[in-house]
C-alpha cells in the first residue's frame, strides 16, 4: 500500500539555521532518501519552496479566487513529502519516524486512496 509522508516544520527554523547545520541536515535527508530507495520503499519525494511562494485557489459561485500564501497560518508548514510503499501503517510509521524532521517538526502519515 502507498502512504504519503507529509513533513511539517517551522520554516523559520530553516532560515535561522547556520550554513553548516543546514548542510548537515541535507546530508541526513540524503542518507534517509538513499536508504528508502535501496529498501524499495521509495516512490517519490521532494521538498517544497517556502510558503511565501504558495498560492491558494478557491472557486466560489463559479469564480476563481487566488490568495498569496498558504491556506492557514500555523506554527508548522508543509515542507516536503515522501510517497512510499509500505506493507501496512506500522511500516509507514516506522519510515516516518526516521525522517530527520521528525525530531523537530511532525510527519503526517496518510494512506493513498486507490481508485478502481
Amino acid at each position: 500500500m502507498q502512504y504519503l509522508l507529509l513533513i511539517y516544520r517551522n520554516e523559520n527554523y530553516m532560515t535561522d539555521m547556520s550554513a553548516t547545520d543546514r548542510q548537515k541536515l541535507m546530508g541526513e535527508y540524503g542518507a534517509y532518501t538513499q536508504s528508502i530507495i535501496q529498501s524499495g520503499h521509495f516512490k517519490a519525494g521532494d521538498g517544497l519552496q517556502p510558503t511565501t511562494t504558495a498560492t491558494t485557489v478557491r472557486v466560489r459561485d463559479g469564480k476563481t479566487m487566488t490568495t498569496d500564501g498558504p491556506f492557514a497560518e500555523t506554527r508548522e508548514q508543509l515542507g516536503g513529502y515522501y510517497l512510499v510503499e509500505a506493507k501496512d501503517i506500522d511500516d509507514a510509521v516506522a519510515l516516518a519516524a526516521r525522517i530527520p524532521e521528525a525530531k523537530r517538526g511532525s510527519i503526517e502519515v496518510r494512506p493513498v486512496m486507490i481508485y478502481n
